[in-house]
């Protein structure tokens, strides 16, 4: 029997054997790895996000519920609203005070309407399309629309001869 005193060998049935050929990566630690690599590209990309793009969707999805939210107080208070452009912001005749908000979250959007938009009394009223830029860059455009008949929805601007 061996012992573990000095100059003594150990029994080859207790070395360990070596390993051969089996050398590399299991394949539960090339998917963590690649987890970990799709998580981190992924919230690189959502923290990247072009911010100019971003305000301006939020811009147009505030209107849209700023609008409908007139047109609903215009139907019961049975008094007409109206919503125009102005400046770095926009202005609702015919609330009552206070009114809603009446200046954009980002300084850099800007409306462009032909005319004024009429909210009602009426439950049905004229289509409507208010076109919302940005300052910053200007090919950047989303829509603010109704047909009258449905509520007001945000829309991005799509280019010709793209889907």
């Amino acid at each position: 029997m061996p012992t573990s005193a000095a100059g003594n060998k150990p029994c080859a049935a207790r070395l360990p054997r070596p390993l051969s050929g089996a050398r590399g990566f299991t394949l539960i630690e090339l998917l963590v790895v690649i987890a970990l690599i799709a998580i981190l590209s992924a919230g690189a990309s959502l923290a990247l996000r072009d911010s100019a793009a971003s305000a301006l969707e939020r811009d147009a999805q505030r209107l849209a519920a700023v609008l409908e939210s007139a047109r609903a107080q215009s139907r019961a208070s049975g008094a007409p609203v109206l919503w125009r452009a102005q400046g770095n912001g926009f202005v609702l005749q015919g609330l009552p005070q206070p009114s809603a908000p009446q200046a954009w979250l980002s300084e850099h959007t800007r409306a462009q309407s032909n005319a004024a938009v009429v909210l009602g009394p009426e439950p049905l009223i004229a289509p409507q399309d208010i076109s919302l830029f940005s300052a910053q860059q200007p090919s950047l455009r989303w829509h603010v629309r109704t047909d009258g008949l449905r509520p007001f929805a945000a829309t991005p601007d799509t280019p010709v001869g793209r889907p």
